[in-house]
């Protein structure tokens, strides 16, 4: 299922807007592009677009299971403005979204779809679901100079914080139930990553309504999603485990010949199992057992 552009996916292809949750995979570059859309597949979400250049391939097994919409990554505000557009064409369904070499892991993800968080979050009254990014890199920079290996992930083990998030139309004062987080490389790396870009929490999941608008900095303009939890209880958190940041790190000139390596006494090898994950509490499980 292939689309010139985004316009010709919302005209043609409604169909797969009619039911969630459905994903969104943006293609910065072809690094594990098949396995991102596969990982996702494998979720359950009802339907996968893919928005990718035309340079890049689509393997032979994905071309009639993901819908290929033909995209420009390299506009400012790609992903926002797709993701929006997308909003406003499917209110009232889950979506999630993501770029390619990142992978969404859950509470319980290995047993149970995507679909029965989403049924159960949705219970607890909640539209949107935190998700926190993190940063994977290949154990061998010789072997993998990309630093993306899937054999060979590494994760950083600790290392994680959060601040008090300012509201800047009050006074600053820290705005209820939303932190800024932050770890991994983009925490180790800080001096070649831009201070807007650092941190680590994304609204990855959500209920799409009218009106609904994502932001730049992966947050929206309502702020109740925006929050990590409901005001009575913890709720469901997920990760999205990526090697984006390790990837950028290796290929921006400025930051390349200042790193031979990624690991540090606190890497460990990622496990690719949500055990792991919530055992370093980078995921909560909320009333969901």
């Amino acid at each position: 299922m292939q689309y010139t552009n985004l316009d010709d996916f919302l005209k043609n292809g409604q169909d797969a807007l009619v039911k969630g949750p459905i994903a969104m995979v943006f293609a910065e570059d072809e690094v594990e592009l098949d396995t991102t859309l596969r990982h996702t597949r494998h979720s359950g979400f009802r339907a996968v677009l893919c928005f990718v250049d035309d340079l890049y391939e689509m393997p032979a097994d994905l071309e009639d299971k993901v819908h290929r919409i033909s995209y420009d990554m390299r506009v400012d505000g790609a992903v926002q403005t797709a993701v929006n557009k997308v909003i406003e064409a499917a209110p009232n369904i889950w979506m999630y979204y993501c770029y390619n070499a990142e992978y969404l892991f859950y509470p319980f993800c290995e047993t149970r779809t995507v679909g029965e968080l989403l049924a159960f979050h949705a219970e607890e009254r909640r539209d949107a679901m935190l998700t926190y990014v993190i940063d994977l890199y290949a154990g061998d920079l010789d072997r993998c100079p990309n630093a993306v290996s899937l054999d060979d992930a590494h994760m950083d083990r600790s290392g994680y914080y959060a601040l008090a998030r300012n509201d800047p139309e009050n006074h600053n004062h820290p705005k209820e139930r939303q932190l800024d987080f932050f770890g991994g490389l983009r925490w180790r790396y800080e001096e070649h990553v831009p201070a807007e870009r650092r941190k680590i929490d994304r609204i990855g999941l959500f209920l799409s309504k009218p009106g609904l608008e994502l932001r730049d900095d992966h947050t929206f303009n309502d702020e109740e999603y925006n929050t990590y939890a409901c005001p009575w209880h913890n709720n469901l958190t997920a990760s999205i485990a990526s090697f984006r940041t390790a990837k950028a790190l290796k290929r921006n000139p400025g930051s390349t010949f200042d790193i031979r390596s990624f690991r540090w006494h606190n890497s460990t090898p990622f496990e690719w199992h949500s055990r792991q994950l919530l055992d370093l509490g980078l995921m909560e499980p909320g009333q969901w057992f």
